[in-house]
């Protein structure tokens, strides 16, 4: 396994070397696809750890680009070209290389977490080619130290509005005075919500009583869980990923830590349920993109037509994020009249009230959109849709 996973990094780093040589620093030289065709590279997690959200946000984005081929883009078909960064920062560097330089895409969908995506992003601003992360929320990867990244975007809200809106929700709806923060140190993404939910939670008079660590990959959380315990939280704030929550939270209700668990968008995957169980994600909450059980005929269409492509499968927020990327990104397309990267880079910046599946997208001065957060509750295994909070 060490071999091949140096011999893999070895790997991106030649081929990062390659196109920097090649291509020096005047951008792609492709115009994004062929007299017919405008290429569009597809980044994504479609194995390894949280392989689930990138199979989700391909479904939606297949699902978007079927959708938007059946009339084209001025006479022209969008055609992804996809690749498998099995969930690690390195390969996600090296499928932007190969996109960039080899494919000459003239955007770049992906990748699912923050990390993946913003191993891409230096190489997409160098040779300024528009990336856009469905998922990835993360602030550093649109703007960091007050520094613009001109080429990134996203579809997603970001961690601080994720981690405030769960701090109101247990304050208010729950009435929670004392909170445990369980993080994982290894991500960026659960450090950057524990941070805001800590700031918003004791802003509104809450006790921050117990904080433990763990590292993704770990899978015996029960001695910290018992420290946990032993604080007498009544509310437990969980901002990982679905692969280490769901072994969290089947321990602590086997040590009888029975108090409302929440987390963020990190949950979201059908395996959260295998590996918890759904007893255990009884009385268990998390903030996410959108509901598949809101009312909104926007959404019960995009719902109708997920099934019927996927038979009978229900799209997660990952596969609603993927689906709005697309139409996202071919909405910019059409505004810019072209496939040039530089002209749609431009277009997706001015994006203004485009209506989405997952609301209503307007990007403010760090490209990061300003929509609406769902929060939803598990019950007997299914995700219950419970209430809409607005920006």
């Amino acid at each position: 396994m060490k071999k091949r996973r140096l011999a893999g990094i070895f790997l991106s780093f030649s081929l990062i070397a390659g196109v920097l040589a090649g291509c020096g620093s005047q951008g792609s030289s492709g115009s994004g696809g062929g007299k017919d065709t405008i290429k569009i590279g597809a980044n994504l997690e479609l194995s390894g750890g949280v392989a689930s959200y990138g199979q989700s946000i391909s479904e939606g984005l297949q699902l978007a680009v079927d959708e938007i081929n059946k009339e084209g883009i001025d006479g022209k078909k969008i055609k992804l070209v996809k690749f498998d960064n099995k969930s690690e920062a390195a390969e996600a560097t090296a499928g932007a290389v190969k996109l960039i330089s080899q494919d000459k895409v003239a955007a770049i969908v992906g990748a699912a977490t923050s990390g993946n995506t913003l191993a891409q992003v230096q190489l997409a601003e160098k040779h300024k080619v528009p990336i856009i992360t469905p998922t990835g929320t993360n602030p550093d990867v649109t703007s960091k130290g007050g520094k613009l990244n001109t080429f990134a975007f996203r579809t997603c809200f970001i961690d601080p509005f994720q981690g405030t809106v769960a701090a109101n929700f247990a304050a208010d709806k729950l009435q929670s005075k004392k909170a445990a923060v369980y993080v994982d140190t290894a991500s960026d993404y659960a450090k950057g919500l524990a941070a805001a939910f800590k700031e918003a939670f004791k802003a509104k008079g809450g006790e921050i009583v117990s904080e433990e660590a763990y590292v993704a990959k770990d899978t015996d959380f029960r001695a910290t869980l018992t420290r946990m315990k032993s604080e007498n939280p009544d509310f437990v704030f969980l901002p990982g990923y679905y692969e280490e929550v769901g072994l969290i939270v089947k321990q602590a209700r086997e040590i009888g830590l029975d108090v409302p668990f929440m987390g963020g968008d990190g949950w979201d995957s059908p395996k959260l349920v295998e590996i918890g169980g759904a007893d255990a994600l009884n009385n268990t909450f998390i903030t996410n993109h959108y509901s598949s059980a809101d009312p909104d005929k926007k959404i019960q269409d995009f719902v109708e037509a997920f099934k019927k492509k996927y038979k009978g499968k229900s799209p997660d927020a990952f596969a609603a994020l993927g689906y709005d990327t697309g139409l996202y990104l071919a909405d910019a397309i059409k505004r810019a009249g072209s496939a040039d990267p530089e002209k749609i880079r431009k277009a997706l910046e001015e994006t203004k009230d485009l209506q989405l599946v997952s609301g209503t997208l307007t990007l403010d001065e760090n490209h990061n959109p300003v929509k609406s957060a769902a929060i939803l509750k598990y019950e007997g295994g299914e995700q219950k849709f419970e209430t809409k909070v607005n920006p």
